[in-house]
Parts: C-alpha cells; sequence; structure tokens
C-alpha cells in the first residue's frame, strides 16, 4: 500500500518544481505578466458575467481580447504618486503588466459591457446562437 505521506510530500515537491520553473522562464520574458487579477465568472440565461478586481488601474490601461474559447484581460497598474520623500511600511498591491486569461463555457460571445468602478472590472458578454 502507498505511503499517502510520501505522497503528499512527492506532490508537495513537483508543484514547487514547475513553479520554479515558471518563475525562471517568466523572468526570461520581458513582456510577461507579472501579476493576475483574480476575478469571478458568473452566468446568466442569456449572458457570462466577469469580474475582475483592479485597484488602482485606468480604464484606459485594460485591453481585452476574446478568442474562440477564452477571454484575455490585458493591462498595466502604474505605480501610485506619492510625496516624496515617503517611508515604505509596507507594499501589497501589484504594480506593472497583469494578464488573466479565463476559460468560457463553450459557445460565441459578444462583448456587450466593459465598467470599470470601485476598482471592478466587470465585463458582461451576450450569449450568441
Amino acid at each position: 500500500m502507498p505511503n499517502p505521506i510520501a505522497h503528499l510530500m512527492w506532490s508537495d515537491a513537483v508543484a514547487k518544481l514547475e513553479r520554479a520553473e515558471r518563475l525562471h522562464r517568466d523572468l526570461f520574458r520581458p513582456e510577461a505578466a507579472g501579476w493576475e487579477p483574480p476575478v469571478d465568472l458568473l452566468e446568466s440565461a442569456d449572458a457570462l458575467y466577469i469580474l475582475a478586481a483592479l485597484p488602482g488601474v485606468r480604464v484606459e490601461d485594460v485591453d481585452l481580447v476574446i478568442g474562440s474559447s477564452e477571454l484575455a484581460i490585458v493591462g498595466v497598474r502604474h505605480q501610485p504618486s506619492v510625496p516624496r520623500p515617503a517611508r515604505i511600511h509596507r507594499l501589497e498591491l501589484p504594480v506593472g503588466r497583469f494578464e488573466r486569461i479565463v476559460r468560457l463555457p463553450a459557445g460565441t460571445y459578444e462583448l456587450t459591457r466593459r465598467d470599470l468602478s470601485d476598482g471592478v472590472l466587470t465585463i458582461a458578454l451576450r450569449k450568441l446562437g
């Protein structure tokens, strides 16, 4: 009978190796996204709704690309301006280029709404056919 602890340790080691390889690849891809915003995906009878948390991002700094089975949310969050000199106690909000690929349920969609307010990007995709 396999040892469940050894299996868990092996799974954890493999996951860490995969993460290290991904970070290594991204280090040598300057166009690589620095962070991924969290998203919610909701579906109604006639539409999909994607909500992405983008605090401090301007709507003109976000691009959407709809593919056959996915939606790409790509953009940049700039470092907010603060008075200089300033003592930094904590920096947790990510800055720089971001990209989030959202897999869509099977179907064909049309972008009908794109709204960025209160740090949340709301995207509505109408179901076609």
